[in-house]
C-alpha cells in the first residue's frame, strides 16, 4: 500500500488543529487524498488524529505513550468505519481489515528499525 505524507510540517511541533495530508493507494493502485487533523496533544502522553477528508466514513486514532524501564511503550487505539453500508462491510472483511493491519505492521517495523526493539 502506498502511503505518502504530502504536507510539510516536518519542522513544526505537533499541535491541536495541525492538518496533515497524505496520498494513499489502498486498493488496485487507485490514488486517494487523505486529510487528518491532530485534535488533541498531551506531550509525551498521547495525541489523537481524526480524518477530515478521505477514504473512511470515520477515523479516530489515539496514540498513547508510556515511559517504561529502558524505553517507551506505544499503544494505538483505532476506531474507524467505512462508507457504503453493506458494501463497505464486505470490503472491510475482504480487504480493508488486512490493509489497516499492514499499515500498523509497517509502522511497527519502521519504529524498530529507527529505535531498536525492546524485549521484556
Amino acid at each position: 500500500m502506498e502511503f505518502i505524507v504530502t504536507s510539510d510540517d516536518s519542522q513544526e511541533k505537533m499541535y491541536p488543529g495541525m492538518i496533515i495530508t497524505y496520498k494513499v493507494s489502498p486498493l488496485f493502485g487507485i490514488h486517494l487524498n487523505w486529510m487528518t487533523e491532530i485534535t488533541q496533544v498531551a506531550p509525551e502522553k498521547y495525541f489523537i488524529d481524526e480524518q477530515r477528508f478521505g477514504p473512511f466514513k470515520f477515523w479516530h486514532h489515539q496514540h498513547h505513550f508510556k515511559a517504561i524501564e529502558g524505553g517507551v511503550e506505544m499503544t494505538d487505539i483505532l476506531t474507524y468505519a467505512l462508507p457504503l453500508g453493506v458494501l463497505g462491510t464486505i470490503a472491510h472483511n475482504l480487504m480493508v481489515k488486512n490493509k489497516v493491519k499492514e499499515i500498523f505492521t509497517f509502522r511497527e517495523n519502521k519504529v524498530i528499525e529507527l529505535f531498536g526493539s525492546f524485549d521484556q
